[in-house]
C-alpha cells in the first residue's frame, strides 16, 4: 500500500490517497470525500493497495463500492501515462528547474507516474514541488539514485521482456616462460583454459550478486572462448578472452558479458602466476550490445 508524503495521507486514510484515486479513474468512478468516510478501513486500504499495482483490474472497485454512501458516480477512465517518454503536460507543469530524464521516467512505477501527471494537470504548485521532490528528487540527475540520493535498483518490472545480447573481450599477456607452460598444459594447478572458461560463467551466473545494483537475470546463452596468442612483434604472448551472452529480458546483459570475460581473466592469472607474477589482464571492454531501448551498439575495431 503506497502512501505519499506531499499527499498528507496517513493510514487512517482520512483523506482519499493517490493509490486509490487512480484505482477509482481506471474503474471510471468517482467518489466524494463523505462517501469515501462511509466504506470501512478495510475497503478504503483494498482500494489503496490496488491503486498501487502495476496494472489495476477495475471489476473489484465497483464491487467494492457498493457500500458507498452518496453512491460513487460514472465518469470517463483516465489512461495510464506512457512509460517511454515523459508527457508534454508533466514537463510544461514541472518547467525546466525539475527535468525528468526519459531513462528516469521509465524507471518509475505506474503508480508514480501517474501521481506526477495527476498533479501536473490540477497546477497546484506546492503538490507539484512535492510530488517532484518525493518522487524524482535526485534521480533526475542518475537513475540509480533514489529521490533522496540513496543508491537504488531500477526498477524495471513494467518493462517488456525482449532478447538482449552482449559481447565483452578481455586480454591477459605473459611472460615466454608462462606461455610455454600454457601450452604444454602441464601447469601445476591443472587445466588453466578449461578453469578459467568455466570460472567466467559462473561469475556471468552470479552478476547480481558481484555488482550491487545489477537485476539478477535467468541467462538463455553463455560462452566464453579463450585463444592462444603467441608473442608477435608488438605484442607479449597471452590469451584473448570472449564472453558472448544473450537472456529474454527487461535488463541488458552487457555486465554479465564484462563480467564473465574479467573473472576468466583473473583466474588464468591466478593459475599461472607462479612463473609470472607481472602478468597484466586487459583492457576490458563491450564489443556489442542488442536490444533494449537504448539500442544496439558495437565498439569501434
Amino acid at each position: 500500500m503506497r502512501l505519499y508524503r506531499f499527499d498528507e495521507v496517513d493510514e487512517d486514510l482520512k483523506l482519499v490517497p493517490m493509490a486509490a484515486r487512480r484505482a477509482l479513474d481506471a474503474a471510471g468512478l468517482k467518489l466524494s470525500l463523505k462517501a469515501w468516510h462511509s466504506l470501512d478501513l478495510a475497503t478504503r486500504r483494498q482500494l489503496v493497495d490496488l491503486g498501487s499495482r502495476p496494472s489495476i483490474d477495475p471489476a473489484p472497485v465497483a464491487e467494492w463500492l457498493k457500500a458507498a454512501d452518496p453512491a460513487a458516480q460514472p465518469m470517463a477512465t483516465v489512461a495510464e501515462p506512457h512509460s517511454h517518454e515523459v508527457p508534454e503536460r508533466v514537463t510544461q507543469a514541472l518547467g525546466p528547474g525539475r527535468p525528468i530524464p526519459d531513462a528516469a521516467w521509465s524507471a518509475l512505477s505506474s503508480l508514480d507516474r501517474y501521481v506526477l501527471g495527476k498533479v501536473a494537470n490540477k497546477g497546484r504548485a506546492e503538490r507539484i514541488q512535492g510530488a517532484y521532490d518525493e518522487i524524482i528528487g535526485a534521480s533526475a540527475q542518475v537513475t540509480h539514485l533514489g529521490p533522496s540520493g540513496e543508491a537504488r535498483m531500477v526498477h524495471i518490472g513494467e518493462k517488456p521482456a525482449n532478447r538482449r545480447t552482449a559481447r565483452a573481450e578481455t586480454w591477459v599477456c605473459m611472460s615466454d616462460a608462462a606461455f610455454t607452460r600454457l601450452e604444454a598444459g602441464d601447469a601445476p594447478k591443472g587445466d588453466v583454459l578449461g578453469t578459467a572458461r568455466l570460472a567466467g560463467i559462473m561469475a556471468a551466473k552470479k552478476t547480481g550478486e558481484l555488482i550491487p545494483l545489477c537485476h539478477p537475470l535467468a541467462l538463455t546463452k553463455l560462452d566464453v572462448e579463450i585463444t592462444k596468442q603467441p608473442r608477435t612483434v608488438t605484442h607479449a604472448p597471452g590469451v584473448r578472452i570472449e564472453a558472448r551472452v544473450e537472456a529474454v529480458d527487461r535488463t541488458g546483459v552487457e555486465m554479465e558479458a564484462l563480467t564473465a570475460a574479467s573473472v576468466a581473466g583473473l583466474t588464468v592469472y591466478d593459475m599461472l602466476k607462479a612463473f609470472d607474477r607481472e602478468m597484466s589482464v586487459g583492457p576490458l571492454r563491450l564489443l556489442e550490445k542488442t536490444g533494449g531501448r537504448s539500442g544496439d551498439f558495437k565498439a569501434a575495431p
